[in-house]
């Protein structure tokens, strides 16, 4: 079996990650996945392309100017006929659309994987009506948790059309990054780093992060904070830091290559999310063997277990957050209890593996649907 996933990619975000990871798992056996990011103009970003290749995946570009360019889906059409693809798996509202317009009157199944929606404007709002609209007409969508699941069907998805599939992830690097030796500068043992990983938008709740570490800083003042990510509102968060004169203690860092070396550089992690799906960050995290304070939002307690792999507080809620945060920081035999069961359960329910053969049954059930 043969299949070409597309997406826009605007970086190494969460369903990146999901197709990188779920290529690698089904190339292993004698299926292939096949990657093909949009590159968007006038600023395309080749990041999962270059990922993909770096690790030995079949991977394509898409030419595609503007959001709307009547080009993009004969060139999707022409892809899955170069590829040979049994199967479209498209990603995201943008994806969902072209895929949809090139290949509605041909035989081949087209399966979607909807990570979330973040209503965040107007424009936002009606690409998301637009995408569940076109959903209807796909042969089997795939939702990353039950709150997505729920939105799809009210969107009158057929209920046999959906399927929950949990996220997973490949275990290998995050273990490894224990025991290499680390980069960067070297902190004072006092200095623990609190980590945020996440695209700087307002759904992610940076800026809740960073007032929480204000609050924190008052009481432990070489504690440092760290966001990796980058998105629209990075200068907006660096103008909020230098308002809560904290810059000597929490960085922006941008984009990372090297993301498991960063999960093992850390003490502790943090979501402060307004809006989640099932987040890859925090699944990174937990097979790093960080401990995780994230707030309730999404199936975000599917992941984190409250007192045993980690602490859920409530969205939007900063002292609950900053205090929460302060716990952990005090309490080293709870923040290595909280990592080590958080590793456990990665290991036994979130791996790489077991997303893989969901999604070839997911598949096959798609191809069935078509030749019937």
């Amino acid at each position: 079996m043969k299949v070409l996933h597309i997406i826009s990619s605007g970086g190494m975000y969460g369903a990146e990650a999901v197709i990188l990871s779920l290529s690698n798992a089904m190339n292993q056996g004698p299926h292939r996945s096949i990657i093909a990011p949009f590159a968007n103009q006038p600023h395309p970003n080749t990041q999962l392309y270059e990922r993909a290749t770096q690790e030995g995946i079949e991977a394509h570009t898409i030419p595609c100017r503007g959001q709307i360019d009547r080009s993009v889906p004969q060139a999707i059409r022409e892809l899955a006929l170069q590829t040979n693809a049994d199967i479209i798996h498209a990603h995201g509202y943008k994806a969902d659309i072209y895929v949809y317009l090139a290949m509605r009157d041909t035989r081949t199944p087209i399966v979607s994987t909807c990570h979330t929606w973040y209503d965040n404007d107007l424009a936002v709002r009606l690409y998301g009506a637009l995408d569940r609209f076109v959903l209807r007409s796909y042969t089997r969508v795939a939702a990353v948790s039950p709150e997505v699941e729920q939105r799809l069907l009210d969107a009158h998805l057929r209920r046999d059309q959906v399927l929950i599939i949990r996220n997973g992830i490949d275990l290998r690097p995050f273990a490894a990054a224990h025991t290499a030796p680390q980069s960067g500068p070297s902190l004072p043992s006092p200095a623990l780093k609190v980590g945020l990983v996440g695209r700087l938008a307002p759904e992610k709740g940076v800026d809740l992060f960073l007032r929480a570490a204000a609050m924190i800083l008052s009481q432990a003042p070489l504690t440092q904070f760290l966001v990796v990510g980058d998105g629209p509102d990075r200068q907006k968060l660096q103008s909020l830091i230098d308002e809560l004169r904290i810059k000597n203690n929490a960085s922006l860092l941008g984009r990372r290559d090297n993301m498991p070396a960063f999960y093992a550089s850390l003490d502790l992690m943090v979501s402060s999310s307004r809006q989640e799906g099932l987040p890859m960050a925090l699944l990174e995290g937990m097979a790093s063997g960080l401990p995780l304070i994230a707030t309730n939002v999404g199936a975000v307690s599917s992941l984190v277990e409250n007192g045993r792999t980690g602490i859920l507080v409530p969205p939007n809620d900063v002292p609950t957050l900053s205090e929460a945060i302060a716990k952990l920081l005090r309490e080293p035999a709870t923040r290595n209890s909280y990592g080590a069961a958080a590793r456990e359960r990665i290991e036994k329910e979130f791996s790489a593996e077991r997303m893989a053969q969901d999604y070839l049954h997911f598949y096959e059930e798609a191809l069935k649907q078509a030749q019937a």
